[in-house]
């Protein structure tokens, strides 16, 4: 599987995750020509700028660990112009989150970590 048909298929499962914990989807892959953020989404009250990391498993630090500082500022960054693209309020309550993904003894393991980082 190619790197993007794979990060769809895992963007989908966390997707469908995220709306079987009571989240809704606004936007997916939302993207600017510093970078792109995986899912937008909203949950208790919250804007919710969501990176979604998948590892096959834990040897290299899991998928939470694969979340570079450099990523981080580029999320911010990305986090930004969308709330002003959207006309969102500066008052809204934002979260930056993870979801990260992995494959445990066959068995695929979803987390989903809110407030996994602050803005950078």
């Amino acid at each position: 599987m190619n790197k993007r048909i794979s990060g769809s298929f895992y963007e989908d499962l966390a997707c469908d995750y995220i709306v079987k914990n009571k989240g809704r989807i606004l936007e997916r892959n939302f993207r600017l020509r510093q970078g792109e953020i995986d899912i937008i989404a909203q949950d208790e009250g919250y804007i919710c700028f969501i990176e979604v990391k998948y590892r096959k498993d834990n040897r290299y630090g899991g998928p939470l660990a694969a979340v570079s500082f450099a990523k981080i500022r580029q999320i911010c960054k990305i986090s930004r112009f969308y709330l002003s693209f959207r006309n969102i309020s500066e008052d809204t309550p934002i979260r930056y989150d993870v979801i990260a993904i992995s494959n445990e003894e066959s068995a695929t393991t979803i987390r989903w970590i809110k407030n996994a980082f602050d803005y950078s």
